[in-house]
């Protein structure tokens, strides 16, 4: 019934479930390791990483995390155009396609049905609003909840995913409207060590267990420093900005190194 409930949705959604579950679950067993980045995250690079890149390369990097395109082409991007086929997915057989492709059919289908009822003109001034406010606020989500200060990326090796999951994921501490509206979602980190929690359950997590409140707490103001973050440190062991990295590059350049 979950996922039938959950395919529904992705039609509403913009999302095609099967697909998105798989990716979700890389996501979640793969979350903070450097050796495994690429599937159902938001591209990271290390310093180390990005000094190596061309001119060029370093440039298509510094637009990709660039705010207007992050958060503002991004969830058009995302949500119209890239779920409309398995990226990332395509070669694991028949069922991301078959997904994707019954999704966009059903789409098409009430898209279709909706603008034979109301009008094109009404159904697309309605609807692509709703469409992008809801998609700038999904990829601001999903941003926050792992691009922090201090969170945790390590190589293979050195990876946990007790670590990863309670320290390379935030509390996202948000008023209790918004806590309602995003379903306890900023409880991320308890989320990320036990996905089977409900999301009704995950305050009271943290009322038995309340030392798991403080851990990677970020309020609502907190949050919106994150924006700048763009690089992974892994001398500090920490998210760094662009304009750190070149502070730190001038007063190296300053000192001879």
């Amino acid at each position: 019934m979950n996922d039938w409930v959950g395919r529904v949705i992705g039609v509403l959604t913009l999302t095609p479930y099967d697909f998105w579950r798989r990716a979700h679950g890389i996501h979640h067993a793969t979350s903070g390791n450097l050796d495994h980045r690429g599937i159902g995250d938001i591209d990271t690079l290390t310093v180390r990483e990005y000094l190596a890149l061309s001119s060029r390369r370093r440039l298509g990097y510094r637009l990709y995390r660039h705010p207007i395109v992050m958060f503002g082409v991004g969830p058009i991007y995302l949500f119209i155009l890239r779920h409309r086929l398995p990226f990332g997915l395509a070669r694991e057989g028949l069922l991301p396609w078959i997904s994707t492709m019954a999704t966009n059919g059903a789409i098409a289908l009430v898209v279709a049905g909706m603008m034979w009822w109301v009008g094109v003109r009404p159904f697309l001034l309605v609807h692509l609003p709703i469409t992008v406010v809801a998609g700038v606020i999904g990829m601001w989500l999903f941003y926050v909840q792992h691009q922090f200060e201090h969170t945790t990326w390590s190589q293979d090796g050195d990876w946990s995913f007790p670590t990863a999951a309670l320290h390379g994921s935030s509390h996202y501490d948000l008023p209790a409207v918004l806590r309602w509206f995003t379903a306890n979602i900023g409880v991320h980190h308890v989320h990320h060590l036990c996905s089977r929690i409900p999301f009704y359950r995950l305050p009271l997590v943290l009322r038995q267990h309340p030392g798991l409140a403080d851990v990677g707490r970020l309020s609502l103001r907190q949050s919106l420093a994150c924006v700048r973050l763009a690089l992974w440190d892994e001398a500090a062991s920490r998210l760094i900005s662009f304009r750190e990295l070149r502070a730190r590059l001038e007063a190296g350049a300053l000192d001879g190194r």
